[in-house]
Parts: C-alpha cells; structure tokens; sequence
C-alpha cells in the first residue's frame, strides 16, 4: 500500500515508542532467565514479535500483557525446534542463532526475501570455531545451526555487524568454558554493544571488558530472574524530531529517556550543531528551530539507523550535509546508502553518493515525487517526513512500519500531517 503525503504542518503532543533493540534484548535474556522475568514498555511490533514468536518456540512459556511480557518458564534446550521465521529482523535471528548453538539438536533459521540477503556468515565461522554445525545458503539465510556449543576462543570481524558480537556475549555465559571473545578491526555500531552489556547485567551475567570493543571475557554463569523498563527509542525519536524540525510547530514528544546506553543519543549533539536547540525534560522534549538549519560534517559510524532523518534535514540547510563511515548502511533491511542517494534527487536535493556515506544540499527546486522505499520501515517514515515539507510526494510500503513502528501514520495525522494511504 502507498501513502500520498502533502504539504503538511504538525503541532501538539506524541509519544516516542519504546526502544527496539533493547526489547530485543530484553525479551531474549527474560526468556534465558524465566523464573517470572518482567519486561514492561516493551515495544510490540513485527520486528520483537519475532523475538518473542521464537523465544517460544526454544521452550520459554511467555505470557504478553498490554505493554509488559513475563516470562513464566525459560528456553530449554532439550526440546525439538520447530522452523525459526525471524521475519524482517536482523537482530532477532543472529542472537537466536548463538541460542541456537546452546541446543544439541539441528535448528532451522530462516527469515524473509530481504532477510534472506543479510549477511550471517562470520557468526557462523565463530559459532563453527567454538563447536558448532553450521551450514548456509552463500553466507545468507537460512541457516542450519546443531550444537552444542563448548565455548572458547572466538575471534570475529567487527566491520559487518554488532549483532555478531552481541549473539556471541547472550550465549557466551550458558557455554561450558565460556567465551574469551577478540573482535579484528574497528567495531561498527558499538554503542549497541554497550546496550547488551548494561542488559545482561541487568539479568545477573557480567561481561569482563579485557579491550573496549576489543576483547571480552564472558565466564560460565547463569541468569537471574529480573525486571526490566524498555526506554523510549532514540531511533524513532530521531524520526520524530526530523519532522519536529521540518514541519513542526510547538510539538511535545514525551517520553523517558532513562541512563541506558543508546547511540542514537547523539542525534540531540547533530540538531544542536545544525543550530535547532533541543530542550529535554525529565519526560517530554520540545525544540526550537532557525529558519534554516546550518549543515556540516557528520560520522554515523556508532549510529547507522540515523542516515535516513539526518539526510533529509538537507531539504532545510543553508550549507551541505556530509555523511561519512556509515558503509555498513548498505547491509541493513536495504541498502539505505544507495536508496537515499537514489530517491532524495527526485525531491530536488542534491546528492553525491560516497561508498561510505553522502553529501547533501538542498537546491531551490523542491518538488513532488514518487518515493520507492523498497519496504524499508526507516525509509518510508524518512520519506513521508520530506513528502510533508516538499507537498505532492507518493510514498511506497506503508507496512513497513509496522517492523518498527506501527502507528507512525496515524500518529502524525493526529498532529496535523496529510498523509493519505491510497
């Protein structure tokens, strides 16, 4: 399904969604602890459903309520495992292979045709170094993975994906050796490692950080039944304050924002710089913008999901944006690098296409467009943020956001946005 956007103004109250990857992570690590483990603010969409659909089928016993989960009995990992269907997350079936390799018995992974294309074969190579069966399909899903995992020296690439390592930490504790764990090269995405760190902690496993986003030290232990909040998402919040600044008019995004570890965080340091001042209470935020925002030279090494709002502040800049080391965009749900570069000139923005990133500036020459986000859930929110600056722009896969985000639509209407699904 499209959506038809048009020249939009938005103003009032919304409330931010709760983080993805930490309700990823803390569904997974209930689910290894059981014993009535808590989650509440978790983020219900396909992409955590998925999380939760495959805790499931491991054995864990979950009941959901409205926005908790409580994990009544734990993964077993003496159980015959039906087909894991990861859908459209990355997240879920690379952690949910390091799981996989807890089990002795042959379990299949799979996911969907974008899912398909997603890089696995690194975790493989790791998971195969430690005592594990692993077999693929050119590197990519699906994936057969048999056990048991005996623990270990692991080394791995850190130029792909954190969910790698992240997949490595979860299962690291419940080996027989644990893991002494050496990541090569520079680790892209860190802060998301940070983020499995501070919840594993939170369910009683402590990681020993030998190296910072080098080398760790996961010794044999077990998880505790805890309680964990799921914070607000700074990946949707950057959405959020992308059309804040773009179309918005006394617009209240609410929510707390909490102390755990989020790389997005840096979004608010981006805004500032570009000149929007960014007031943050201790459970709303609110901005102030220029009429025209400042540019400059961005690294989004640490925080790939922010490409897409970032790059279309370019309709509103007096000088270019420069995105660079953001080269791992390119193995998301899409290559977002590509797509960016690619759709935004339609608009009328001017596009220079890096291997590692774009530069953006904006032109006098905006205009109505059909905007194809190949059913990436981050794009089509980017794309109808800039549909409701530029006017008369169709936008593609409106059910995408509900990987992510499903009541963005309804959402910015409630503020005042004109996006019409057709």
């Amino acid at each position: 399904m499209n959506c038809k956007v048009e020249k939009s103004k938005i103003t009032g109250h919304v409330t931010c969604p709760a983080n993805k990857s930490y309700s990823h992570r803390a569904i997974f690590l209930a689910a290894l602890a059981g014993n009535d483990s808590k989650i509440d603010n978790v983020l219900f969409s396909d992409d955590t459903v998925a999380t939760i659909d495959t805790c499931k089928k491991f054995g864990a016993e979950i009941e959901e309520l409205d926005s908790s989960i409580i994990v009544r009995k734990p993964i077993k990992f003496d159980i015959d495992v039906p087909e894991i269907d990861a859908k459209n997350s990355g997240t879920t079936i690379r952690i949910a292979s390091g799981i996989a390799g807890l089990f002795t018995n042959e379990i299949t992974l799979t996911g969907d045709t974008s899912l398909q294309k997603r890089p696995m074969q690194p975790l493989l190579d790791a998971l195969k170094s430690i005592g594990a069966k692993c077999t693929s399909t050119n590197g990519m899903p699906p994936i057969k993975i048999t056990g048991r995992i005996l623990g270990g020296d692991i080394s791995i690439p850190g130029n792909f994906s954190s969910q790698f390592v992240s997949a490595l930490l979860i299962c690291a504790p419940l080996t027989e050796k644990g893991i002494n764990l050496n990541i090569d090269g520079n680790l892209v995405s860190k802060p998301y490692l940070d983020a499995t760190i501070a919840t594993m902690r939170n369910f009683g496993v402590t990681v020993q950080t030998l190296i910072p986003y080098k080398k760790y030290n996961i010794s044999p232990q077990l998880y505790k039944s805890s309680a964990f909040t799921v914070p607000i998402d700074f990946s949707s919040l950057a959405l959020l304050l992308s059309a804040a600044v773009l179309n918005g008019e006394n617009v209240v995004i609410h929510g707390k924002i909490g102390n755990l570890p989020q790389g997005d965080e840096v979004f608010i340091d981006i805004l500032e710089q570009m000149g929007v001042k960014v007031i943050i209470a201790e459970e709303h935020i609110t901005i102030k913008t220029p009429d025209k925002l400042s540019g400059g030279r961005f690294d989004l090494n640490n925080s790939p999901d922010l490409l897409p709002p970032l790059a279309i502040l370019a309709l509103k800049t007096t000088n270019p944006i420069e995105i660079i080391n953001v080269k791992h965009a390119r193995l998301k749900e899409t290559d977002r690098i590509s797509i960016l570069s690619r759709e935004l000139v339609k608009i009328g923005i001017k596009v220079q296409e890096k291997e590692d990133g774009l530069i953006l500036e904006s032109s006098n020459e905006l205009r109505g467009a059909l905007l194809n986000s190949e059913n990436d859930h981050r794009l089509f929110m980017a794309f109808c943020i800039a549909g409701m600056y530029v006017s008369n722009c169709i936008v593609t896969d409106y059910e995408s956001v509900s990987v992510s985000y499903p009541n963005f639509v309804s959402e910015m209407n409630k503020l005042g946005a004109k996006i019409i699904l057709e």
